[in-house]
């Protein structure tokens, strides 16, 4: 591999970490305030994608407007999603809920297919097509959106975790929701607002990703998937650990192909995310069984 094809790689894989890293946040805030691994925030980046393309093609809604649209509908179907499938589910177990959730995105992929069909599709570049060149390597300017967006958002989520009262009362529940709610916080709020805050970060994912690749309502799934990996690496603990997660798995995934040699080829990139998963699985298994005999 050259310097050149090493840079370039280098900046494919910050670009999809970068959407990694935006899906693998939606994981962890769910997590942090609920418990629940949300396997349904794989669609809300599809949605993101999918309606900012059928708003700007067939609504005729102009650009932004549509992308903001589309962000605040993944967020009202993230919100719903949790009043009649999780809240009123309360009494069932973690695992319960979970399986839930796969149900959800079933359901949400199902709705998707049979409104817009099979075909992929590709809303407009925000700026232009013309590749950037850099150190020998070539940017397209969405990929720019893409790296850009997520560092907004992880600097916003940031500040609002940090310096208002519902970012306060989000992470208060976060350490214990048990004593969260003996100061006034209500628990159940804040698990609405969490799962609303992750599906509009999801919906942020798709309509920045969209645009670069073909999308159709099946990609949910494998999206999902690289997410919970990122969020896997960070611990479902931190946001900052989660989007460093993301990060890395971006860009070991694609150093990976650019090696191209034995199983390191483009057709094994899903499955070489999966190896990483498994290692860290392996690799944090004895502290895993630590947490659970502790909680």
């Amino acid at each position: 591999m050259s310097a050149d094809q090493f840079v370039q790689y280098l900046v494919s894989g910050l670009t999809m970490g970068s959407i990694y890293a935006l899906i693998g946040l939606g994981f962890t805030i769910i997590y942090a305030v609920t418990r629940i691994i949300n396997f349904a925030q794989g669609e809300f980046v599809m949605l993101g994608g999918m309606l900012s393309f059928y708003l700007i093609s067939a609504a005729g809604i102009p650009l932004a407007p549509a992308l903001i649209l589309s962000v605040l509908i993944a967020a009202a179907i993230g919100a719903i999603m949790y009043i009649f499938a999780i809240r009123t589910a309360r009494r069932a177990s973690v695992v319960s809920l979970i399986i839930i959730t796969i149900g959800a995105a079933i359901f949400i992929r199902g709705i998707a297919g049979v409104g817009w069909g099979v075909e992929h599709v590709r809303p407009p570049y925000f700026t232009g097509s013309e590749s950037i060149s850099l150190l020998g390597a070539y940017i397209h300017p969405q990929a720019l959106w893409i790296i850009g967006t997520t560092l907004v958002v992880v600097v916003l989520l940031h500040l609002f975790l940090s310096y208002t009262m519902v970012g306060k009362a989000l992470k208060a529940c976060a350490i214990s929701p048990v004593a969260a709610g003996m100061v006034g916080i209500n628990p159940r709020a804040m698990a609405l607002i969490a799962f609303a805050l992750a599906a509009a970060i999801g919906g942020i994912g798709g309509v920045v990703m969209a645009p670069s690749i073909s999308m159709d309502f099946n990609d949910g799934f494998k999206l999902g998937l690289m997410g919970f990996v990122a969020a896997s690496i960070g611990g479902f603990k931190s946001p900052i650990a989660t989007v460093i997660g993301g990060l890395t798995l971006g860009i070991v995934v694609s150093l990976a192909v650019g090696v191209d040699w034995g199983p390191f080829t483009s057709a094994y990139k899903d499955a070489i995310a999966m190896m990483v998963l498994l290692l860290i699985l392996i690799i944090r298994s004895g502290r895993l069984s630590a947490e659970e005999r502790e909680s």
